[in-house]
């Protein structure tokens, strides 16, 4: 059967508005942000300013939104930290110019599946407008391929294109995949969504996400329009990164929600397989449907070189400056394991700075959004690697003893425990490898070890009570 889309009119596109310093967000978690639109000609561009409308999560048939996946933006192209990632000179000669006349095919894991979504797109690092047009979402069959007639078309406020100004970032109107049935859902666990779009004329710096640990699909500069097309015979060039999109949502069921697991390269998921979703929140996902079934999505906030306190070149915003965007700003948020400070050690910051920052953030989220699930995660060990120091280990050991003891949390992770050798104090041999390039550098498990990460974490200090 071929599948068709019905356009939801009462639903409305979702502004965010430019990153801002994180006690200025003024909205409740229970609404999670603010909603305006603005239009112009026969394109929809995101103005960057708050309605006065609270933005509206239920649907009419009875589900409302949660945030299926994210990527955040952290940066603007090629600054980051992707690994696997191949030359890119040929699809992208000139990061100033950014993408220039080509289309993009995102590959993207949902967590829950449903038959209704939305797109988040960001320009939250450009330098100038970004255009997109011929934006579309379909059921990936392998490599930049699609299942045949799966494709769909996006639109925002009923157009289909939309300018992003600097520092602005918008969602789409709904998108629904009649053909997904939410009854099949454990059949429809491990595929995977793309989502396509071409970019009208430059870019200028591309807003990414540079560790997707995923493979996407670019065509070549000046090839044009091909998001429609269901093959991949147009996108000729493979990138290990994620541009532009950095959230996707989905009307699950009213006893859904979403787990946020927000932190550095460790959570983004440094040292798994590249296209093998086995980083820790992979694994928690995958523990979260066994127990829970089709309820509990969950949307990885992790950036590699990411700190708590302070800005990274690599890493992007602190923790405590995105909690706004990559936290708050997602649908249905009633989870969230944190789980970051090493970079902070390694940059210089103190135990002490760093703990603060850590009760800074958690008195946020108890304050945005009441009855959100905490739990906090111990910081594994750097013990070993080139550039560590005595200091940093003393102060990991400083605030790890703080996370152990604190009771601002609902829930601890002890992920030092679990990922180090006693005897050494070092992350355990077998989970030093790179399970995708075999590199060792002692600071960042490997699959065996993100296996025994997502396995330790207590499911049920997460899920909210039937």
């Amino acid at each position: 059967m071929k599948p068709s889309l019905d356009k939801n009119d009462e639903e409305k596109t979702q502004v965010v508005p430019p990153r801002r310093g994180f006690l200025q967000r003024v909205a409740a978690a229970s609404a999670l942000g603010a909603a305006g639109l603005a239009s112009s000609g026969n394109s929809l561009a995101a103005s960057g300013r708050e309605a006065d409308a609270p933005r509206v999560d239920d649907d009419r048939r009875g589900g409302y939104w949660i945030t299926t996946w994210s990527g955040s933006a952290h940066g603007a192209y090629p600054l980051g930290t992707a690994v696997a990632q191949p030359d890119l000179q040929y699809a992208f000669p000139d990061a100033a110019t950014g993408a220039n006349n080509q289309s993009f095919r995102l590959i993207v894991r949902p967590t829950v599946w449903g038959e209704q979504f939305r797109l988040r797109f960001s320009n939250l690092f450009g330098t100038q407008p970004v255009t997109l047009d011929d934006i579309h979402l379909g059921l990936q069959a392998s490599a930049g391929t699609l299942v045949k007639e799966s494709n769909r078309r996006v639109t925002f406020q009923g157009s289909r294109q939309v300018t992003l100004p600097p520092g602005s970032s918008l969602w789409s109107d709904p998108v629904r995949l009649r053909y997904l049935n939410p009854a099949d859902s454990d059949m429809l666990q491990g595929r995977k969504l793309a989502v396509s779009f071409h970019v009208v004329g430059s870019s200028g710096p591309m807003t990414w996400h540079s560790k997707a640990m995923q493979t996407s699909y670019v065509s070549a500069p000046g090839s044009g329009s091909l998001a429609a097309d269901e093959t991949d015979r147009e996108f000729v060039y493979s990138t290990a990164s994620w541009y532009f999109l950095d959230a996707v949502d989905v009307i699950g069921p009213r006893d859904s929600a979403t787990m946020v697991t927000f932190g550095d390269s460790i959570t983004d998921g440094t040292g798994s397989t590249l296209n093998g979703d086995d980083r820790w929140p992979d694994v928690l996902t995958r523990r979260l449907h066994a127990a829970y079934g089709n309820r509990f999505a969950v949307a990885n906030a992790g950036i590699g070189g990411n700190r708590i306190v302070s800005d990274s070149p690599t890493g992007g915003p602190s923790a405590l400056s995105r909690l706004e965007q990559d936290v708050l700003g997602l649908s249905g948020v009633a989870g969230i394991v944190w789980f970051e400070g090493i970079n902070d050690l390694r940059g210089g910051t103190s135990a002490q700075a760093i703990i603060e920052g850590i009760r800074q953030g958690v008195a946020l989220l108890r304050e945005r959004a009441p009855g959100i699930r905490i739990v906090q995660g111990t910081i594994t060990s750097d013990k070993g690697n080139a550039t560590t120091t005595p200091e940093v280990e003393a102060g990991r050991q400083e605030v790890n003893a703080f996370i152990r003891t604190a009771t601002i949390f609902d829930g601890v992770v002890d992920f030092d425990v679990i990922t180090a050798d006693p005897a050494t104090g070092e992350l355990r041999l077998e989970f030093q490898p790179n399970s995708t390039t075999a590199a060792v550098d002692k600071l960042h498990p490997n699959r065996a070890g993100y296996l025994a990460m997502g396995n330790a974490v207590d499911i049920q200090l997460l899920a909210p009570k039937r």
